[in-house]
């Protein structure tokens, strides 16, 4: 028996189950309801015979936690749309009710943006890959590609709300840019460098002009904070927020190298003229002018939790990565935060 009576008088996601020797009654709503199924099937043995057993019990339950996610990387890894179903069943099985789908990166960019097609034409290949742990010890001479269309990611969103779980984008910004810029080069603070770093980094095919990354890591070449980029850039977010209803877009904010801001003329005058005494108050500059675009637009901003050095965004939620200290620090700063210690 499935049952909403008396639901309303559970926690959020809340659900009871009573099986006694003549039935069993499942009571919830809604995402609790579809928990109660889930365990369950968690109760039932994984061989039959003749007969199924479930054992009598009475379980009040509710989650802990309002945000249990998992973060999948299809940027050095692409998976095709089967495999995310199949791991967003998973979720749904454990009661994970977030899916934060990291789409870009240095080694490609995964989502079609129609109005930049070459992010994806251009931006979702890449020639090779390292074997092995970085900085690896050889490298697959073969191309690594793909990419999702915009009718594949809403058919994802679809299908994950079926399953209560929320579909969280990310967009790297500023750094973890090597695709983008790869595919739209004035992205970068300096268009004419050579993407290519070292002779000791396994790399297949052309070491001239901007590259997607073969390997792991973290690289200089961010995006250059100017208007030309910032509008390319709102322009990518209005077309990822017409496509994920989530409250939240994550930023990334991770790993941007000063190197080539420092080394920018450009940069330098910016600063200059903005008052910033420093690169991560350029950083700081770069994810405020985001999140307002963002905000504009009904969304809140999710980022890494390097978007704390040179002053938090106003309305950011911080993901705290690198251990616990940062999100604390965010707390302490009246930020929702997520904690990720690796």
């Amino acid at each position: 028996v499935l049952t909403s009576a008396g639901a309303d008088k559970l926690p959020a996601e809340g659900y009871t189950i009573k099986v006694t020797p003549t039935q069993i009654v499942l009571t919830g709503k809604g995402a609790g309801l579809f928990y109660a199924v889930q365990s369950v099937m968690q109760m039932l043995p994984s061989k039959t015979g003749d007969k199924i057993i479930v054992p009598a019990v009475d379980i009040n339950d509710y989650p802990r936690f309002g945000y249990r996610g998992t973060m999948l990387d299809v940027s050095r890894h692409f998976f095709p749309i089967s495999f995310i179903k199949k791991y967003l069943d998973q979720l749904a099985y454990y009661k994970i009710n977030t899916f934060h789908w990291h789409l870009t990166d240095d080694q490609g960019w995964r989502l079609e943006i129609k109005k930049y097609p070459k992010l994806t034409t251009v931006g979702s290949s890449r020639n090779g890959s390292i074997i092995g742990n970085y900085p690896g010890n050889g490298n697959y001479l073969t191309e690594v590609k793909g990419f999702y269309t915009q009718d594949e990611a809403k058919e994802i969103v679809r299908y994950a709300a079926e399953r209560y779980i929320t579909v969280i984008p990310e967009i790297e910004l500023p750094g973890h840019a090597s695709a983008a810029i790869a595919a739209y080069p004035e992205l970068s603070c300096f268009p004419d460098r050579d993407t290519f770093v070292s002779d000791k980094t396994p790399w297949s095919g052309s070491r001239k002009g901007k590259q997607v990354q073969q390997t792991w890591g973290v690289f200089d070449d961010i995006f250059v904070p100017s208007e030309n980029t910032f509008t390319m850039l709102n322009n990518i977010l209005d077309e990822v927020i017409a496509i994920f209803p989530s409250k939240y877009i994550h930023i990334g904010g991770d790993e941007a190298p000063k190197t080539y801001w420092k080394e920018s003329p450009f940069c330098q005058a910016l600063m200059k003229e903005k008052g910033l005494k420093d690169e991560h108050e350029l950083q700081s500059y770069f994810i405020q002018t985001i999140e307002k675009h963002v905000n504009g637009k009904g969304r809140s901003i999710i980022g890494w939790d390097e978007i704390l050095e040179g002053g938090l965004a106003p309305n950011a939620t911080v993901m705290s990565w690198r251990g616990e200290d940062g999100g604390i620090a965010a707390a302490q700063q009246n930020h929702d935060v997520i904690m990720t210690p690796g």
